[in-house]
């Protein structure tokens, strides 16, 4: 059976290009309602128009669609907060929000400036805050739900130059944790999305990737997937080149330490700690806990 969005309503950030423009134009097709939000800036966030968002806006309509566009930078939760307000005047509800938009201020970290971290924090991290904020209890009292944070392999695994762009993305991955267990009561579903793609983020790595592969609309498949009724929850889906993968932050068995030696054995058994034999994905915090405790009281009653 086809994924339908009908009677659905869906905020989009950062989408009057790139991944974010395919995002929207992929949920309108198939039925829902859209909200296309584009601060029109700059790749580093300098400027503004809404023009970016209203085009997005224009070609869904002209293919038969209905959307509304927005401009609000993501970083002004009082901004957030009136296009909510708007969205819910015009269709009564919000069921889908993805947190896409983003900027880049990249440099090595002994040359980057406090602002450019700080800046590229606020607009991913404190900018899925502020739109998941402003939709949260909406979806609380509707008991439905689905939040995607665009997250990326600079922050699960790390890139050199970027350590503003993989803090704030590896920081989204903790909130989508807890959001996701915060949020189950009421079936509000929240997840990652790491994209591979061409787009003018990527632009300065043209001549090293095959962009001819990488086009974003080979990601949005798995993001319909992560906010239509279906979705799971707590997942964090990496896509690129029409490739879908899962990554999870794992847990190992570890051992049991402790005494006047305990700094080298640490040291001497770190292999023994690192072994991923048994390696679990836990499903809250309190596991790394139960874990530790357990071994501990065994060890206690030898």
């Amino acid at each position: 059976m086809a994924m339908r969005f009908d009677g659905r309503v869906a905020i989009v950030t950062g989408a009057g290009g790139g991944l974010g423009r395919e995002h929207a134009l992929a949920l309108a097709k198939r039925g829902a309602w859209v909200v296309v939000n584009d601060l029109g800036g700059a790749r580093d966030g300098s400027g503004g128009s809404a023009t970016a968002a209203e085009a997005v806006v224009a070609e869904i309509e002209a293919a038969g669609g209905e959307a509304m566009a927005n401009a609000a930078s993501v970083t002004d939760p009082v901004a957030v907060r009136a296009m909510v307000d708007a969205v819910m005047a015009k269709w009564g509800r919000v069921d889908i929000l993805v947190n896409n938009a983003g900027v880049l201020r990249d440099k090595t970290f002994a040359k980057m400036e406090l602002e450019d971290f700080r800046f590229v924090v606020d607009v991913h991290l404190m900018g899925a805050v502020n739109c998941t904020k402003a939709v949260w209890d909406i979806m609380r009292e509707a008991n439905y739900g689905r939040i995607v944070m665009t997250t990326s392999s600079s922050g699960l695994y790390g890139n050199f130059g970027q350590s503003n762009y993989g803090a704030a993305k590896m920081a989204l991955v903790g909130l989508m944790q807890t959001l996701s267990i915060e949020g189950a009561k009421n079936d509000i579903r929240v997840n990652c999305l790491a994209p591979t793609a061409h787009t003018r983020m990527t632009e300065d790595l043209g001549a090293r990737l095959p962009l001819e592969l990488l086009g974003p609309e080979m990601v949005t498949p798995g993001l319909l997937h992560l906010v239509s009724e279906d979705a799971p929850s707590r997942c964090i889906l990496t896509a690129g080149a029409g490739g879908f993968e899962r990554a999870y932050v794992t847990l190992t068995q570890g051992a049991w330490i402790a005494g006047e030696d305990a700094p080298e054995q640490v040291a001497a058994r770190f292999g023994e700690i690192s072994d991923r034999t048994g390696e679990v994905v836990p499903d809250m915090g309190a596991a790394q806990g139960f874990i530790e405790l357990t071994k501990a009281q065994a060890a206690h009653k030898a």
